[in-house]
């Protein structure tokens, strides 16, 4: 799951949405062109206008985009968004890309959550310098 940050409209091109993760914890689409699906989390029980959106990454490259033109509940900064089946492989082809720490993991199932990796810190990351 993402925080959605700062929301940029390119008139004639198109909407992009800043999220506070990206290439670093889900390198797929920018790899191999991986596809996913989003929902806002925090109003999947709305009903509302929709917005054609490109969700983009964190970082600092033009290939950072996770899910292209998707429709999504018109969206503001703080909103949660979900990229659901995502998982996979993220975990193990993530990265500390800019030096930063890699997301939480939680299991979702049955409705219930938990978490099962925890959050790196950036002491995490210093740990192995000398």
């Amino acid at each position: 799951m993402y925080t959605v940050g700062v929301i940029k409209e390119i008139p004639t091109v198109r909407t992009y949405v800043s999220l506070d993760g990206g290439m670093g914890d889900n390198i797929r689409p920018a790899l191999y062109g991986s596809k996913y699906e989003a929902v806002a989390a925090n109003k999947m029980f709305e009903s509302g206008k929709e917005k054609i959106v490109t969700l983009a990454g964190k970082y600092c490259e033009s290939g950072d985009l996770l899910v292209k033109d998707v429709p999504l509940p018109v969206l503001e900064p703080g909103d949660i968004v979900a990229i659901p089946s995502s998982g996979a492989y993220c975990l193990a082809m993530s990265s500390n890309y800019n030096l930063n720490p890699r997301p939480a993991v939680v299991m979702v199932e049955n409705r219930k959550s938990r978490l099962i990796r925890r959050r790196e810190t950036y002491e995490d990351l210093m740990a192995l310098d000398i």
